[in-house]
Protein backbone atom coordinates (compact mmCIF):
# COMPACT_ATOMS: atom_id res chain seq x y z
CA UNK A 1 0.00 0.00 0.00
CA UNK A 2 0.96 3.68 -0.12
CA UNK A 3 4.33 4.36 1.46
CA UNK A 4 5.46 0.73 1.62
CA UNK A 5 8.87 -0.33 0.28
CA UNK A 6 8.72 -3.43 -1.92
CA UNK A 7 11.85 -5.35 -2.92
CA UNK A 8 12.28 -6.44 -6.53
CA UNK A 9 14.56 -9.48 -6.88
CA UNK A 10 14.74 -11.11 -10.32
CA UNK A 11 16.86 -11.27 -13.44
CA UNK A 12 16.58 -8.39 -15.90
CA UNK A 13 13.53 -9.02 -18.07
CA UNK A 14 10.18 -7.57 -19.11
CA UNK A 15 8.87 -8.86 -15.76
CA UNK A 16 11.04 -6.26 -14.01
CA UNK A 17 9.31 -3.42 -15.87
CA UNK A 18 5.83 -4.87 -15.32
CA UNK A 19 6.55 -5.43 -11.62
CA UNK A 20 7.77 -1.85 -11.19
CA UNK A 21 4.53 -0.57 -12.71
CA UNK A 22 2.50 -2.88 -10.47
CA UNK A 23 4.30 -1.75 -7.33
CA UNK A 24 3.90 1.93 -8.17
CA UNK A 25 0.19 1.50 -8.91
CA UNK A 26 -0.32 0.38 -5.31
CA UNK A 27 1.26 3.60 -4.07
CA UNK A 28 4.33 1.76 -2.83
CA UNK A 29 7.94 2.35 -3.86
CA UNK A 30 10.28 -0.28 -5.27
CA UNK A 31 13.72 -1.22 -3.99
CA UNK A 32 15.81 -2.91 -6.72
CA UNK A 33 17.71 -5.99 -5.50
CA UNK A 34 19.76 -7.28 -8.42
CA UNK A 35 20.56 -11.03 -8.11
CA UNK A 36 24.06 -10.35 -9.47
CA UNK A 37 24.85 -8.64 -6.15
CA UNK A 38 26.40 -10.75 -3.35
CA UNK A 39 23.78 -12.31 -1.07
CA UNK A 40 25.19 -10.41 1.90
CA UNK A 41 24.61 -7.05 0.20
CA UNK A 42 21.06 -7.94 -0.80
CA UNK A 43 20.24 -9.18 2.70
CA UNK A 44 21.64 -5.97 4.17
CA UNK A 45 19.45 -3.81 1.89
CA UNK A 46 16.34 -5.81 2.75
CA UNK A 47 16.91 -5.31 6.47
CA UNK A 48 18.15 -1.74 6.22
CA UNK A 49 15.10 -0.62 4.19
CA UNK A 50 12.77 -2.68 6.39
CA UNK A 51 11.26 -4.30 3.32
CA UNK A 52 8.08 -6.22 4.10
CA UNK A 53 7.37 -7.65 0.62
CA UNK A 54 9.55 -8.97 -2.19
CA UNK A 55 8.47 -9.64 -5.77
CA UNK A 56 10.53 -12.40 -7.37
CA UNK A 57 10.51 -15.46 -9.65
CA UNK A 58 10.59 -19.15 -8.71
CA UNK A 59 13.76 -20.32 -7.02
CA UNK A 60 15.17 -16.86 -6.39
CA UNK A 61 13.74 -16.23 -2.92
CA UNK A 62 15.39 -19.39 -1.60
CA UNK A 63 18.77 -17.75 -2.23
CA UNK A 64 18.16 -15.19 0.49
CA UNK A 65 18.06 -15.31 4.27
CA UNK A 66 14.69 -13.59 4.69
CA UNK A 67 13.65 -14.92 8.04
CA UNK A 68 9.90 -14.87 8.68
CA UNK A 69 9.26 -11.15 8.41
CA UNK A 70 9.20 -10.77 4.60
CA UNK A 71 6.24 -11.81 2.46
CA UNK A 72 7.27 -13.19 -0.94
CA UNK A 73 5.21 -12.65 -4.09
CA UNK A 74 6.43 -15.30 -6.55
CA UNK A 75 5.30 -14.48 -10.10
CA UNK A 76 5.47 -18.17 -11.06
CA UNK A 77 4.07 -19.81 -7.95
CA UNK A 78 1.35 -17.18 -7.49
CA UNK A 79 0.47 -16.76 -11.18
CA UNK A 80 -3.08 -18.15 -10.83
CA UNK A 81 -4.03 -15.89 -7.93
CA UNK A 82 -2.45 -12.88 -9.64
CA UNK A 83 -4.60 -13.49 -12.73
CA UNK A 84 -7.71 -13.42 -10.55
CA UNK A 85 -6.95 -9.90 -9.31
CA UNK A 86 -8.78 -6.90 -10.77
CA UNK A 87 -7.09 -5.14 -13.69
CA UNK A 88 -8.65 -1.79 -12.74
CA UNK A 89 -6.72 1.17 -11.38
CA UNK A 90 -6.17 0.93 -7.64
CA UNK A 91 -6.72 4.54 -6.61
CA UNK A 92 -3.73 4.48 -4.28
CA UNK A 93 -3.88 8.18 -3.46
CA UNK A 94 -0.14 8.57 -4.02
CA UNK A 95 1.11 12.01 -5.05
CA UNK A 96 4.23 13.43 -6.66
CA UNK A 97 6.05 13.80 -3.35
CA UNK A 98 5.71 10.13 -2.41
CA UNK A 99 8.72 7.85 -2.89
CA UNK A 100 8.98 6.13 -6.27
CA UNK A 101 12.03 4.02 -5.48
CA UNK A 102 14.99 3.63 -3.14
CA UNK A 103 18.40 3.22 -4.74
CA UNK A 104 21.47 2.13 -2.77
CA UNK A 105 24.94 3.59 -3.18
CA UNK A 106 27.80 1.30 -4.10
CA UNK A 107 29.24 1.32 -0.60
CA UNK A 108 32.73 2.00 -1.95
CA UNK A 109 33.36 4.48 0.86
CA UNK A 110 31.67 2.43 3.57
CA UNK A 111 28.26 0.88 4.15
CA UNK A 112 25.79 1.25 1.23
CA UNK A 113 23.20 3.95 1.86
CA UNK A 114 19.63 4.04 0.60
CA UNK A 115 18.53 7.18 -1.24
CA UNK A 116 14.79 7.85 -1.51
CA UNK A 117 13.70 9.33 -4.86
CA UNK A 118 10.21 10.76 -5.33
CA UNK A 119 7.95 10.71 -8.39
CA UNK A 120 8.53 14.45 -8.73
CA UNK A 121 12.30 13.89 -8.92
CA UNK A 122 11.85 11.58 -11.89
CA UNK A 123 9.45 13.80 -13.83
CA UNK A 124 11.62 16.85 -13.10
CA UNK A 125 14.58 15.06 -14.68
CA UNK A 126 12.74 14.60 -17.96
CA UNK A 127 11.05 17.98 -17.87
CA UNK A 128 14.39 19.74 -17.48
CA UNK A 129 16.01 17.86 -20.39
CA UNK A 130 13.06 17.82 -22.78
CA UNK A 131 14.39 20.69 -24.90
CA UNK A 132 17.74 18.97 -25.29
CA UNK A 133 16.58 15.70 -26.80
CA UNK A 134 12.95 16.07 -27.97
CA UNK A 135 12.07 12.47 -27.09
CA UNK A 136 8.74 11.22 -28.46
CA UNK A 137 6.70 8.10 -29.16
CA UNK A 138 8.81 7.13 -32.18
CA UNK A 139 11.93 6.50 -30.08
CA UNK A 140 13.25 3.06 -29.17
CA UNK A 141 15.33 2.83 -25.98
CA UNK A 142 17.42 0.05 -24.47
CA UNK A 143 17.40 -1.06 -20.84
CA UNK A 144 21.12 -1.85 -20.89
CA UNK A 145 22.02 -1.26 -17.26
CA UNK A 146 21.14 -3.12 -14.09
CA UNK A 147 17.79 -1.97 -12.72
CA UNK A 148 19.62 -1.46 -9.41
CA UNK A 149 21.80 1.19 -11.10
CA UNK A 150 20.20 4.65 -11.00
CA UNK A 151 20.67 5.19 -14.74
CA UNK A 152 18.09 2.48 -15.41
CA UNK A 153 15.42 4.95 -14.27
CA UNK A 154 16.33 7.21 -17.19
CA UNK A 155 16.20 4.26 -19.58
CA UNK A 156 12.89 2.77 -18.38
CA UNK A 157 10.94 5.97 -17.82
CA UNK A 158 12.37 7.74 -20.84
CA UNK A 159 10.63 5.14 -22.99
CA UNK A 160 7.42 4.88 -20.94
CA UNK A 161 6.80 8.57 -20.23
CA UNK A 162 7.11 9.51 -23.90
CA UNK A 163 5.19 6.50 -25.19
CA UNK A 164 8.25 5.02 -26.86
CA UNK A 165 9.49 1.45 -27.09
CA UNK A 166 11.81 -0.22 -24.57
CA UNK A 167 14.13 -3.10 -25.51
CA UNK A 168 15.22 -5.05 -22.43
CA UNK A 169 18.81 -6.20 -22.98
CA UNK A 170 19.55 -9.55 -21.26
CA UNK A 171 22.43 -9.51 -18.78
CA UNK A 172 24.55 -11.93 -20.84
CA UNK A 173 24.05 -10.04 -24.10
CA UNK A 174 24.97 -6.73 -22.46
CA UNK A 175 28.43 -8.18 -21.80
CA UNK A 176 29.06 -8.80 -25.51
CA UNK A 177 29.63 -5.57 -27.48
CA UNK A 178 29.45 -7.44 -30.80
CA UNK A 179 26.06 -8.97 -29.97
CA UNK A 180 24.83 -5.64 -28.62
CA UNK A 181 25.75 -4.00 -31.93
CA UNK A 182 23.54 -6.51 -33.73
CA UNK A 183 20.69 -5.77 -31.33
CA UNK A 184 20.98 -2.00 -31.88
CA UNK A 185 20.70 -2.52 -35.62
CA UNK A 186 17.99 -5.20 -35.52
CA UNK A 187 15.72 -3.34 -33.08
CA UNK A 188 16.31 0.07 -34.74
CA UNK A 189 17.30 1.66 -31.42
CA UNK A 190 17.27 5.46 -31.51
CA UNK A 191 18.29 6.29 -27.92
CA UNK A 192 21.38 4.65 -26.42
CA UNK A 193 22.66 5.26 -22.89
CA UNK A 194 26.06 3.92 -21.82
CA UNK A 195 28.96 4.64 -19.53
CA UNK A 196 32.09 5.88 -21.35
CA UNK A 197 33.93 2.58 -20.82
CA UNK A 198 31.06 0.51 -22.28
CA UNK A 199 30.72 2.89 -25.23
CA UNK A 200 34.44 2.62 -25.99
CA UNK A 201 34.05 -1.18 -26.16
CA UNK A 202 31.13 -0.71 -28.55
CA UNK A 203 33.19 1.55 -30.81
CA UNK A 204 36.00 -1.03 -30.84
CA UNK A 205 33.59 -3.86 -31.68
CA UNK A 206 32.12 -1.84 -34.55
CA UNK A 207 35.61 -1.17 -35.92
CA UNK A 208 36.46 -4.88 -35.76
CA UNK A 209 33.46 -6.07 -37.78
CA UNK A 210 33.82 -6.62 -41.51
CA UNK A 211 30.25 -5.69 -42.37
CA UNK A 212 29.01 -2.12 -42.13
CA UNK A 213 26.16 -1.62 -39.65
CA UNK A 214 23.21 0.61 -40.37
CA UNK A 215 21.99 2.25 -37.19
CA UNK A 216 18.90 4.29 -36.38
CA UNK A 217 20.63 5.99 -33.44
CA UNK A 218 19.97 9.70 -33.31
Amino acid sequence: QRGDLVGLYMDRSIDVVVSILGILKTGAAYVPLDPVYPDERVTFMIRDAKIGHIVTRSGRAEELDLGGSVQVVDLDRDAASIRECSSGNLGSGADSHDPAYVIYTSGSTGQPKGVIVSHANVTRLFGSTENWFAFDDTDTWTLFHSYAFDFSVWEIWGALLYGGRLVVVPQQLSRSPADFLELLEREKVTVLNQTPSAFQQLIAADADTESRHTFALR
